[in-house]
């Protein structure tokens, strides 16, 4: 690996926007603003739209696309050859 062209990697926490969540974990994004980490270290914040405490998937509200009723729709209004 070449010497001197990788970003630095450090610790970050990261905030999400909605549900306030935050957790830390190592990165090459940075920021100005600062948190207070329980370990007693200050670390760089950046705060996210999104994460996996927020997002639909993974919270289980994700919405079930009725394909069964899509693919019934299409044959009735084209017909089966």
């Amino acid at each position: 690996m070449k010497t001197a062209i990788h970003p630095e990697y450090h610790p970050v926490v990261f905030r999400d926007a909605a549900t306030g969540t935050e957790f830390l974990t190592r990165s090459t994004a940075t920021s100005e603003n600062t948190v207070d980490w329980s370990d007693g270290n200050v670390y760089p914040l950046i705060v996210v739209d999104v994460t996996s405490d927020s997002h639909p998937f993974w919270t289980g509200a994700q919405r079930v696309m009725d394909t069964e009723g899509r693919v019934e729709r299409f044959n009735r209004r084209y017909g089966r050859k």
